[in-house]
């Protein structure tokens, strides 16, 4: 088995829908949790605050520099995610099709590192504490 992180991403325009429609999405969203809760791959589920709430640290120059707010160009926001213990990426990507969402959100699988892998190219380096 493998983890899978389905991160969900939207606009200004879809987050607009998602309050809009909140009781309903809500209650189908319970539901796909307990589908994967019976399925035996649910890990876990969060939503984020309002992106307008958080800050970012910048570490291009010689000391971190701290701003408000997301991105300022940023189009897309990640909203939240589901973490599943799935056997394979496609059975990551057929779950997250059955996400309940709403026209112009996203959701971008991506599989979580184990404890165990290393970057490409650091292989051969000894794990930390392995003495």
């Amino acid at each position: 088995m493998a983890k899978y992180m389905l991160i969900m991403r939207g606009t200004d325009e879809s987050n607009a829908a998602v309050m809009a429609g909140f009781e309903e999405l809500a209650a189908s969203t319970y539901q796909f949790i307990e589908e994967l809760m019976k399925a035996g791959v649910f890990i876990a589920a969060e939503g984020l605050d309002d992106a307008a709430e958080s800050v970012v640290i910048d570490f291009s120059g010689e000391a971190p520099v701290v701003t408000d707010g997301p991105y300022g160009e940023t189009k897309e926001l990640f909203g939240g995610y589901f973490m599943l213990d799935v056997a394979s990426k496609q059975e990551a990507v057929e779950w997250a099709k059955r996400l309940p969402s709403v026209a112009g959100s996203k959701i971008e699988v991506r599989r979580v590192a184990g404890e165990d892998e290393r970057p490409p190219g650091h292989e051969e380096q000894a794990a930390v504490g392995s003495d």
